[in-house]
């Protein structure tokens, strides 16, 4: 099979490349070893960014360079024996995050960015898909005064300079845009020109949808078998599940995975994973969010989601394939009845949402704090194994954890207490209607697990 263009890759920019292509007139193929959305484009927060003209910067603040290399932040982890392969690349994004190289980046993005809205809305109306997108902007929110000052002026900066449309909230304006926020905020700038998406992983499917409608063509491959035509002189060929596909040019759109297919080429990008999390709650006595709201001391961001409200967690620098980080901490001594810890109190006096679940992509991230959340946990099981009420495995959960590299903020020490409570319950049901004389003998020994909480995106 021959094609004018092959597009590796079905995320959200494999797919809209493919489209802009078919829009032009070339016969296009897209290949991806998933379906379309079900990558990292499945997980995150929902925000077509129109004012997010800066890109974000190596902290050049000694205070904030040392609190993340302390690794207690919940903006940012790291996994330790990753470091060694990040070394270089932090260096050359110390480099880059300079002033002078810094602008000159976003000026390189603007067009990108300043567009990106328009050409998202015309996609959309293409599609059809107006159902899942918001035109409420976002929220940056803060909590101390000064940090609330700090980025207001910035904010308005921006704003002259891009001719970006931004309210700056106080503590009541605040509380009036959303009233399910709890207290504790300074005030917040909301920035009006971005759209935020209820179902990021269903617009990339939707906009996957209209390619086919418009005559461009969605298969099964690996990218990793794309070989240069060498004896041709010119083009490409990839396998797939209907056979070799060739084309004169391809468009490598495949995130953090583009290395493994770009370095046999001899091309060398300076491409590092960034790993998140993200959970899913809902709304205690009704409360709901009406816009994505950013919690800007915290790193976090919770969305309004189809599906409820997505907590999504802050940056995790691990390499891409790392195993879960586990709690490396001594074991604390059980806290007696009755007397909470700081971070439980704070998550309840903080806000006023529960969680759906504990569905989570590739497992949560230990030894983080959560502190400062805005979702309130009810007392009730999270099934942390993502399994539907008759047991079965949920399909949909197993692609996800695949998938958009993002997970929940939840203790994992609360989720295990809720799992081995449900599953002790279970057990004591078994047994009650076993006869006495078939009944196993009480363990003797229990073993505790260590309490750890997971980092946010």
């Amino acid at each position: 099979m021959t094609k004018n263009v092959i597009v590796l890759g079905a995320g959200i920019v494999g797919v809209s490349a493919a489209l802009h292509l078919r829009q032009r007139g070339c016969d296009v193929v897209l290949v991806d070893k998933r379906a379309p959305g079900e990558e990292t484009s499945f997980g995150n927060a929902g925000l077509i960014e129109a004012s997010s003209v800066v890109p974000y910067a190596f902290p050049r603040d000694w205070r904030t360079v040392l609190r993340f290399a302390c690794n207690g932040s919940t903006a940012l982890r790291y996994d330790l024996r990753s470091l060694p392969a990040y070394a270089p690349w932090l260096a050359r994004y110390w480099r880059e995050s300079a002033p002078a190289q810094l602008a000159a980046a976003a000026r390189d993005m603007l067009p990108l960015v300043s567009r990106c809205v328009a050409e998202h809305e015309a996609l959309i109306d293409r599609a059809g898909l107006h159902a899942l997108v918001r035109p409420t902007g976002w929220l940056e929110a803060c909590r101390s005064q000064a940090s609330f000052e700090r980025t207001a002026r910035g904010a308005q900066r921006l704003a002259a300079t891009h001719g970006l449309a931004v309210d700056i909230l106080d503590s009541a304006a605040l509380q009036r845009a959303e009233a399910s926020l709890a207290p504790g905020y300074a005030g917040a700038v909301h920035w009006h020109d971005p759209l935020s998406v209820s179902d990021p992983g269903a617009l990339t499917k939707g906009y996957a949808a209209l390619l086919e409608r418009e005559g461009g063509r969605i298969v099964r491959g690996d990218a990793a078998t794309l070989e240069a035509l060498e004896t041709r002189g010119n083009g490409w060929r990839v396998q797939t599940e209907d056979g070799a596909i060739e084309a004169a040019t391809v468009v490598v759109a495949l995130g953090v995975w583009s290395g493994d297919v770009l370095r046999p080429l001899g091309y060398r990008v300076p491409l590092m994973a960034k790993r998140g999390y993200h959970m899913h709650y809902e709304g205690a006595a009704n409360a709901a969010l009406n816009r994505p709201v950013v919690d800007i001391e915290n790193g976090f961001v919770v969305a309004p989601m189809k599906r409820g409200l997505r907590l999504t967690t802050g940056v995790e620098l691990a390499s891409r394939d790392a195993a879960e980080l586990r709690p490396t901490g001594p074991r604390r001594t059980p806290r007696p009845a009755g007397v909470r810890s700081r971070v439980q109190t704070r998550r309840e006096t903080v806000a006023r949402f529960a969680p759906v679940h504990a569905r989570h992509a590739a497992g949560h991230r230990c030894r983080g704090t959560a502190r400062g959340l805005m979702v309130r946990l009810r007392t009730r099981a999270s099934r942390p194994d993502a399994r539907t009420r008759d047991g079965a495995s949920d399909r949909g959960t197993d692609r996800r954890r695949d998938a958009g590299r993002r997970s929940g903020a939840v203790p994992a020490s609360e989720i295990r207490l809720n799992a081995a409570l449900s599953r002790l319950a279970k057990s004591a049901r078994r047994s009650a209607d076993r006869p006495p004389s078939s009944r196993r003998p009480a363990p003797s020994r229990v073993r505790r697990s260590r309490p750890c909480a997971c980092v946010r995106y």
